[in-house]
This record gives C-alpha cells, structure tokens and sequence, in this order.
C-alpha cells in the first residue's frame, strides 16, 4: 500500500510540473537580449542626439550669430579704456 501511494504521488509530480513552470530557454538567451537591448540603446541615443540638437546647438548657434551680427569690437573696447579696466592703456 505504501509502494502503490508513493508511486502515486511521483507521477502526480512529474505531470504537473511542466504545465506549472515553462521550460527556461537557456540557447541564444545573450544573444536575443542583446540584439534588444543594442537597438533599444541606437534608438534612444539618435532621440537624445536630435534634442540636443534641436533643443540647444541650433539656440546656441543663434545667439551667437545675433550677438556678432551687431557687434563693435572697437566700440567695446573704447567703452572697457574709458571704465579703466584695463591698468596699461589710457
């Protein structure tokens, strides 16, 4: 009787594990999650790239050509000799 409720209990085990628990892929795993993972991350660093592009670099490059557009290099200096900030031109 003991044998007979053992048995019993051992094929009860083994036919509802693999309905509980998948069987784990364990070939090409790597490979998968890096193939994902690499084109998640290209994705991601072109976005990055493009705001930054658009968001700073082309404001920047503005500013700059507004600032120069108008700018005086003699006019300045005039007004920095005429402050005192420089010791050696009067």
């Amino acid at each position: 009787m003991l044998v007979l409720r053992l048995a019993y209990v051992s094929r009860t085990v083994t036919t509802m594990a693999p309905e509980v628990l998948p069987k784990p892929q364990m070939r090409g795993l790597l490979a998968r999650r890096l193939r994902f993972h690499m084109v998640a991350a290209f994705v991601l660093s072109l976005g990055v790239a493009a705001l930054y592009k658009f968001g700073v670099a082309d404001k920047r490059k503005k500013a700059y050509a507004d600032f120069y557009r108008n700018y005086d290099a003699m006019k300045d200096f005039e007004e920095m000799r005429k402050a005192g900030i420089f010791q050696s031109v009067k």
